[in-house]
């Protein structure tokens, strides 16, 4: 019988295999759960040495279900999926990888921007449906020489603005620090989205940040601008998105995340043909799911060992 046991509450990949053969180092079982619903986690927590989860919230029920664990790996960047005061409370640790996929997340930006802008979406779903007419999209813009708004200017926000930089296009940004990277103009967020021809989001979820973009902050961008969200659904008021677009008050939008996930598809603004809606795959790359899944992996291995892992958040 295996010393250890983890809960693997959801995963985004085909297997679970790699993370196995690496907890199989510290004789630890792996038990993938067979959905993500709270109930479900709180049936099989109890015994578990360590959770690891990427989108299930691990709400204070189930890290209280979880009366052997140690340990709450988060298999992304952002934490608002776990109860971490209440993981700290109980003496776990939680840890996430906050230092990967920036190149991605980047790329997908960029290419939401550039598909929005050159009409990308439009004119690949006329042509599969036998329609070839380059008047019908027009107009269409060139990127270079647009302003870039960047609401959050960290890792990969500044990954962001040196893509953005290196094809002509001004950057500006807006975060509580007011501390920007060479070339990107500081803005208060009012000025910014009233400036810029494309509003990217790349601010983490938290309770102040809910709902940042909702009808005022809309209402305060150009009718020629977009609107890109890489970051969290949830930092977007998707209700009021769909009154910006339907008012004509924005010209359209990119949306990676959306809430819930998957969103009802048939209803606005997710079926606004100006909106480029993808299923939460900006971080995806091989490369980058495969660093991820080893590093969360050995993060756990490590605690089960009794070693320190990278990037506690809660020690």
């Amino acid at each position: 019988m295996p010393k250890f046991a983890a809960l693997y509450t959801d995963y985004p990949w085909a297997d679970a295999e790699l993370e196995r053969s690496i907890l199989a180092e510290v004789d630890c079982e792996l038990v993938a759960s067979p959905d993500n619903r709270e109930e479900t986690l709180i049936e099989l927590a109890p015994g578990k040495d360590a959770i690891l989860t990427c989108w299930a919230p691990v709400t204070a029920r189930v890290i209280d279900a979880a009366d052997r664990c140690r340990h709450v790996a988060r298999t992304g960047i952002g934490l608002d999926n776990i109860d971490v005061p209440r993981a700290t409370e109980r003496g776990m640790i939680v840890t996430n990888v906050p230092d990967y996929c920036f190149t991605e997340v980047a790329e997908h930006t960029m290419a939401l921007i550039y598909a929005l802008a050159r009409k990308i979406a439009d004119y690949h779903l006329a042509t599969k449906g036998g329609e070839y007419d380059l008047v019908a999209g027009l107009p269409v813009e060139r990127v270079s020489g647009k302003t870039l708004g960047l609401i959050g200017v960290g890792n990969i926000g500044s990954t962001v603005a040196q893509m953005a930089a290196a094809v002509g296009m001004r950057v500006v940004g807006h975060n509580r620090s007011q501390q920007m990277p060479e070339g990107v103009t500081w803005l208060p967020l009012d000025e910014l989205l009233a400036a810029s021809d494309y509003v990217s989001i790349q601010a983490p979820l938290t309770e102040k940040t809910r709902n940042l973009i909702s009808d005022r902050q809309l209402r305060a961008m150009k009718p020629t601008a977009f609107l890109i969200n890489t970051s969290r659904g949830g930092l977007v008021d998707h209700a009021a998105l769909a009154r910006a677009l339907a008012a004509g008050e924005i010209a359209g939008a990119g949306l990676d995340v959306q809430v819930p996930e998957p969103p009802d598809l048939s209803q606005p603004p997710y079926n606004d043909p100006r909106v480029i809606v993808t299923p939460h795959v900006a971080f995806q790359s091989s490369e980058a799911t495969r660093e991820l899944r080893t590093r969360v992996s050995r993060q756990v291995a490590a605690v089960l060992r009794g070693d320190t892992p990278e990037n506690i958040v809660n020690g």
